[in-house]
């Protein structure tokens, strides 16, 4: 009978610790992406009722799988990752690498490897892999630190570039996000940053504005040399070269010869929406058409006409955001972001009181992906931004990206379920 006691004893102990330690997690973080995927597999299901496709299952299916390793990855130690961070540097660069010697190749880019029967996406596992490597590496080094921002850019520039030349430029621009989103929140300088990016604004206005360039290369020029150390050197290296030399010419060059034509087809698109409106402009078109179509209130669940009769190309993926538009109106994507917001706030609580700055930048670096994958998804959805080929998180169906996602969370939830004590950052 002792014997007896003391089993059930130690098992009732073990189930009791096993329980408590899930009650230390953020729930709204959990509750609220398993919801997102419930309703985006109901989405999926209502742009295929016509088609008899099952698409919504594996959304589904993927989501409970990613689920799964979200509360497995929120178990372990978040700092374990800071002692592996080189090993997941090294898979990631490796994973990218195999991509492009034995990668599968559909609708002109090379993204997939075919495991087991299914196609898995690297670049989307990569935005993890980045993560991890730079917020271990501004763990060790704050970026008020110039010499710690060109490393950060450095060790980005590899899987950065490995993604690029699938070609992945939706992707790469969601690396562009994180790494500015982790240098912000490691005290980098905004001005910095600002000038990281102003070639890229720098080359736009050169194609469309030339007086708009003008006023932006001085404008750049003036915040060089208020934030440079270089004072002089920095006004006549960025002001001239980056704003002129890089967002001229490298910006011609990147037209004529980086820039896919589907690429080309989608900015010109975007920066005139009448041109091409049945070819490279009818996704955006037919987008913006089922949306405003759903009014203040929709049409109602699975009574979309443009949904129903599959008027959208691609809506179960990228351009979901028009089914929920046309099916329940302004009010329904007023809740849908109100969502994802509160996640967004939730991500950002968690950073703000992390034990260590590891866990913070790991929090800030899930936010600044999610948030951006959902304003960018969003914008191309409604016509404010190009069509980029970014999916809504754990809206639109893709596997791998749902996967990433979820352990993003997992990342997340480890950081709330070993954390001792509130810290602020810095």
């Amino acid at each position: 009978m002792l014997l007896k006691k003391s089993r059930y004893s130690s098992t009732n102990f073990f189930w009791q610790s096993f329980l408590k330690s899930w009650q230390r997690l953020d729930w709204w973080l959990i509750i609220l992406p398993v919801g997102l995927t419930a309703f985006g597999g109901l989405m999926i299901y209502s742009t295929e009722i016509t088609q008899g496709l099952t698409d919504w299952r594996w959304h589904w299916l993927t989501g409970l799988v990613g689920l799964v390793l979200a509360l497995l990855i929120a178990r372990i130690k978040y700092q374990t990752w800071l002692k592996l961070h080189w090993v997941t540097y090294v898979i990631t660069n490796m994973s990218l690498v195999a991509v492009m010697i034995a990668g599968t190749s559909a609708k002109g880019a090379q993204r997939w490897i075919t495991i087991a029967g299914f196609n898995v996406q690297p670049s989307e596992f990569a935005k993890i892999g980045v993560i991890i490597t730079l917020a271990a590496l501004l763990h060790k080094g704050t970026a008020s630190s110039l010499n710690n921002v060109f490393r950060v850019l450095a060790f980005t520039a590899v899987p950065w570039a490995l993604v690029f030349l699938q070609p992945d430029l939706a992707t790469s621009l969601v690396f562009g996000a994180i790494v500015l989103g982790m240098l912000y929140w490691a005290n980098a300088n905004p001005g910095w940053l600002l000038l990281m990016i102003s070639p890229v604004i720098a080359a736009i206005l050169d194609n469309l504005f030339k007086p708009g360039w003008i006023v932006w290369s001085i404008a750049m020029g003036v915040v060089a040399w208020t934030c440079l150390p270089w004072r002089r050197f920095g006004i006549s290296a960025f002001g001239g070269l980056s704003l002129n030399l890089l967002g001229g010419e490298l910006g011609a060059f990147a037209w004529n010869n980086v820039l896919k034509p589907y690429q080309k087809a989608r900015l010109t698109v975007f920066l005139n929406p009448q041109h091409d409106a049945l070819g490279a402009g009818y996704h955006q078109n037919q987008s913006r058409i089922a949306i405003g179509a759903g009014e203040w209130f929709g049409s109602g669940l699975f009574k979309g006409s443009m949904t129903q009769l599959n008027f959208v190309p691609e809506q179960h993926t990228d351009f979901i955001f028009s089914a929920v538009g046309e099916e329940f109106g302004f009010i329904g994507c007023l809740i849908l972001l109100s969502v994802f917001c509160i996640i967004c706030l939730r991500l950002l609580h968690v950073a703000q009181t992390a034990t260590d700055n590891f866990g913070s930048l790991l929090a800030i670096g899930v936010l600044s992906m999610i948030i951006f994958q959902m304003l960018i998804n969003i914008g191309m959805t409604v016509g404010l931004a190009p069509v980029a080929g970014i999916p809504l998180p754990w809206m639109s169906y893709g596997r791998s990206a749902m996967l990433t996602n979820f352990i993003a969370l997992g990342l997340v939830e480890s950081v709330v379920n070993f954390r001792q004590r509130q810290k602020y950052y810095y």
